[in-house]
């Protein structure tokens, strides 16, 4: 947020705001998109859009272990509802926690840490999370590995649907290269 006027310009007219706000938030070490107003009125449209639960949220993340099949995750985070959606998208083989997978995560309610938190019920942690995986698994130094790549919400002044995607981050191919090819210098397929 405190990038934000550096890296924006300020909107001009009596409904501008001082500087871009963002709509939503991303906890710190979460990467990836975040929805920015730079007026009053599309601070507001955009805030009601999340709270409405109008925006569709797509992240991604790797995770510790060999995450099978889709699922769905209803589990309150700090005794409020939350539920999350996901989707293996790619397996990877790993020493240090046999294997890895990359998942789509598509969260239905926005609480604080709530993916970092149902990836961890269902047991497997996404990689990097200091904070909910403490079992020295963690590849230290890299940060989390969860990205948001892809929202789709209404535009806030003419509610036309729109759509917003980046690629993951590198450092996600970068260490499932890494890691597979340390698995097969000790297993060879």
């Amino acid at each position: 947020q405190h990038a934000l006027p550096f890296n924006l310009q300020r909107a001009t007219g009596p409904e501008a705001l001082q500087d871009p706000l963002p709509a939503h938030r991303l906890d710190a070490p979460t990467g990836g998109l975040l929805v920015v107003a730079k007026t009053r009125p599309a601070l507001a449209a955009l805030g009601h859009a999340f709270q409405e639960r109008r925006v569709e949220k797509e992240y991604r993340a790797i995770v510790v272990g060999r995450l099978e099949g889709e699922g769905w995750i209803e589990q309150d985070v700090e005794g409020r509802n939350a539920a999350t959606r996901y989707s293996p998208v790619l397996y990877s083989r790993s020493l240090k926690s046999q294997w890895l997978t990359t998942v789509a995560l598509f969260p239905k309610t926005g609480r604080t840490h709530q993916l970092r938190q149902h990836m961890l019920f269902v047991g497997t942690p996404i990689l990097g999370d200091s904070l909910y995986h403490h079992d020295g698994l963690l590849f230290r130094g890299k940060g989390l590995f969860l990205c948001a790549i892809r929202l789709r919400f209404p535009h806030p002044v003419t509610g036309e649907s729109l759509e917003i995607t980046i690629d993951e981050p590198t450092k996600f191919v970068s260490l499932r290269l890494r890691e597979n090819r340390r698995w097969e210098k000790y297993f060879p397929p």
